[in-house]
């Protein structure tokens, strides 16, 4: 490995790993070594996603060496950005010392929907370990993620930062990422089309931001959180509309004009709001299905096909959205720091996981900083001289 110059990458890291399920605890883990096409990246911050939260208790969608990720010395977390502190052999198109956030999935390359550039559809899912070692990576899922000093990442999920991001802002490109990814998807020119965003979560809320920012009028946002909502008004919503006071179909058919919606956007993923999609669409508009729902639901399948109405399923932040939405937050098209809400240092972990999951202080984003780990990390290398 080439080091940076103004540093040693150390042999030793802490990173969490977890154990059983919502057990996870701070190890030292030997620092990976980049390979052909990759690189090393020093971690400066990491935001927790609900699929985080979705792991540690129950293990899917992580695949670890062909099944649960429990008790394997698993990191997770994906929502990363941080330095490249060392480049694997060839790789040129980054330089140590680059800030860069990243993309979680790398996919194998050869199946037929990476091909297709659908590679957080990869067939070879998983499969990357031992004999079957496909060369699939999806980093906080399949292979080690982001709560940790460092982390291996292929160069083609990797987007330089610029000097005017935060760290913070920075990690919240996934997210805004999957929006895009859901907007590219319905069609990707959206201007002058109405779009409705139901649930104002992390990925609903930069939904908003980025149909505004691509055109869409109007834009609505659904939810049942007086704040978020308050927020989704910031980010561009020209209306919102609280699920738990109005009719939200009937609302949405008198803002287009007895017509529905051309695109919506379901980042809430229940019975209720999936059927609500179905009924607001106008015919021959589409549907985007952003979330996942913890159980089967039922819906009216008749008016989808009788009205022409055309339904996706998304999964992360395929086609590189990613880079796209960094485009976009680089040029401030829109401010993707209002849904950061609270910090904590890595050593915080755990709290920042409750925070997150409980929302407590009504927390959206959050956000846990390495600058802490490693400023005690480069304190005792010194010592050591």
């Amino acid at each position: 490995m080439n080091a940076p110059p103004e540093t040693t990458v150390p042999s030793r890291m802490k990173a969490w790993v977890l154990g059983d399920p919502d057990d996870i605890k701070l190890v030292d883990k030997d620092v990976p070594v980049p390979g052909k096409a990759e690189a090393l990246v020093r971690i400066d911050a990491v935001a927790i996603c609900a699929t985080d939260l979705e792991i540690l208790t129950y293990g899917t969608p992580a695949l670890i060496e062909g099944g649960p990720p429990f008790n394997k010395n698993f990191t997770p977390g994906h929502e990363y950005m941080g330095t490249i502190a060392a480049l694997g052999p060839g790789v040129d198109e980054f330089s140590v010392g680059d800030r860069v956030t990243v993309e979680i999935h790398a996919g194998c390359g050869q199946c037929k929907r990476c091909r297709m550039g659908m590679y957080t559809s990869c067939h070879n899912y998983g499969k990357n370990y031992g004999d079957q070692d496909k060369g699939h990576r999806a980093n906080g899922f399949t292979t080690n993620g982001g709560f940790a000093q460092y982390a291996v990442n292929n160069i083609n999920t990797m987007i330089k930062v610029p000097d005017t991001m935060s760290d913070e802002e920075a990690t919240l490109v996934v997210t805004a990422g999957t929006s895009m990814y859901g907007l590219t998807e319905l069609g990707g020119l959206v201007a002058g089309e109405s779009v409705v965003v139901i649930g104002p979560g992390p990925i609903g809320l930069l939904a908003v931001a980025v149909a505004k920012s691509l055109g869409a009028s109007p834009v609505v946002l659904v939810g049942t959180r007086e704040n978020r909502n308050r927020i989704g008004l910031e980010l561009g919503a020209d209306v919102t509309i609280d699920a738990r006071n109005e009719d939200v179909v009937a609302r949405i058919m008198e803002l287009t004009g007895g017509k529905g919606a051309d695109y919506v956007v379901d980042c809430a993923g229940s019975e209720t709001t999936v059927n609500q999609a179905v009924h607001m669409t106008n015919r021959g508009g589409k549907i985007c299905l952003a979330a996942f729902p913890k159980k089967p639901v039922e819906f009216d399948l008749g008016y989808l096909a009788v009205n022409n109405i055309y339904l996706y399923g998304i999964r992360g932040e395929g086609r590189s959205a990613t880079h796209r939405a960094m485009a976009f937050m680089a040029e401030k098209r829109f401010d993707a720091t209002k849904i950061h809400t609270h910090t904590f240092p890595m050593e915080d972990l755990p709290t920042a996981l409750k925070y997150a999951r409980e929302r407590i202080d009504d927390a959206i984003k959050v956000v846990v900083s390495m600058k802490d780990s490693h400023a005690a990390e480069n304190a005792a290398a010194k010592g050591a001289v």
